[in-house]
């Protein structure tokens, strides 16, 4: 199978191009707007397209070319916190490139399963007794984040019935794992205490909102399912990705606490809180698991640990 991944110098980009080269039978190239892939071990196994997606004629050009057998669309402004500063970027990054996708495979007559990287921000602010969040959920987003989420789920949908091309949405819950960048809650929870344990910075540990509860999975597990849906998932349908329980973020910092090998204090940081908070999600993943079988296989101790260990590993090599 020829797969076009954007995104691939990504996060979750990294964790899902490594699986899907184990497959002998998969050539897999990467969009990226760097020149040269972040992560060596993808190197002499993925063909790097340099570019950046908002350059139109150079996506189609790609497309093209390559004519690739499914597109999996993961670039995108990803921080819920940044959207808030900066909503116009946010909307045009994160809609134009999904929208353009579908047009040029539509205007160069390819036929490319179409899978579009969404996220649970497009549910936004869920009744207590609407949980867990299925997929006929109406999409209420009320970040910015989640408004070009929803934008783009629609525009895949809107697609896939007017012109056939063959879509799967994707609404992904939150997801940790080594190598998340630390603009992300729990990477920087981990990133702060690794900082702390190598004399980089005073025992205290900033937070934010510490009361939330997400469904969280770890990237690794998140990987399987897009391979998982490559083959087995339903043109047109949308999937949940998510554990299927919440847990507190306090809770959370408390077990990556727990791991330090010196003592920190916690510490809110005002400047880290968001205008507004979803304060509970829990992710119903029935439709995926019974289209593809999926299931998460690594514990969210495991995932902690391996996070806290890839930050002590950098913060000692930087």
């Amino acid at each position: 199978m020829k797969i076009l991944l954007t995104g691939i110098n990504g996060f979750v980009g990294g964790h899902l191009a490594q699986r899907l080269i184990t497959n002998p039978t998969n050539q897999v190239w990467g969009i990226a707007r760097g020149s040269q892939l972040t992560l060596p071990a993808l190197n002499g196994h993925v063909q790097l397209v340099s570019m950046d997606l908002r350059d139109q004629s150079a996506l189609r050009a790609a497309m093209a070319a390559i004519a690739p057998d499914a597109i999996i669309h993961l670039a995108a402004q990803a921080s819920v916190a940044k959207s808030f500063g900066d909503a116009v970027n946010t909307m045009h990054d994160n809609v134009l490139p999904s929208v353009a996708l579908m047009q040029y495979a539509v205007e160069l007559k390819l036929d490319p399963l179409i899978i579009i990287a969404g996220s649970n921000e497009i549910y936004g602010n869920v009744p207590a007794d609407h949980m867990p969040i299925n997929e006929d959920e109406p999409l209420r987003p009320v970040t910015p984040y989640g408004v070009s989420k929803a934008a783009a789920d629609m525009a895949a949908y809107q697609w896939f019935v007017s012109h056939k091309v063959r879509t799967i949405r994707l609404r992904l819950f939150s997801h940790i794992g080594p190598r998340q960048s630390d603009a992300y809650a729990l990477s920087a929870f981990a990133a702060q205490i690794a900082r702390i344990e190598a004399g980089r910075q005073a025992p205290i540990l900033k937070v934010g909102n510490l009361s939330a509860r997400r469904d969280i999975s770890d990237v690794r597990d998140v990987a399987a399912a897009y391979e998982a849906l490559l083959t087995h998932g339903e043109a047109g349908a949308a999937y949940n990705v998510g554990a299927g329980q919440s847990h507190e973020i306090g809770q959370l910092l408390e077990r990556l606490v727990a791991h330090s090998r010196v003592p920190i204090t916690v510490e809110v940081d005002p400047a880290r809180l968001r205008p507004v908070d979803v304060p509970d999600v829990v992710c119903d993943n029935r439709r995926l698991r019974h289209a593809t079988g999926w299931q998460p296989h690594i514990s969210l101790d495991t995932t902690l640990s391996d996070m806290l260990d890839y930050w002590r590993q950098a913060i000692k090599e930087s």
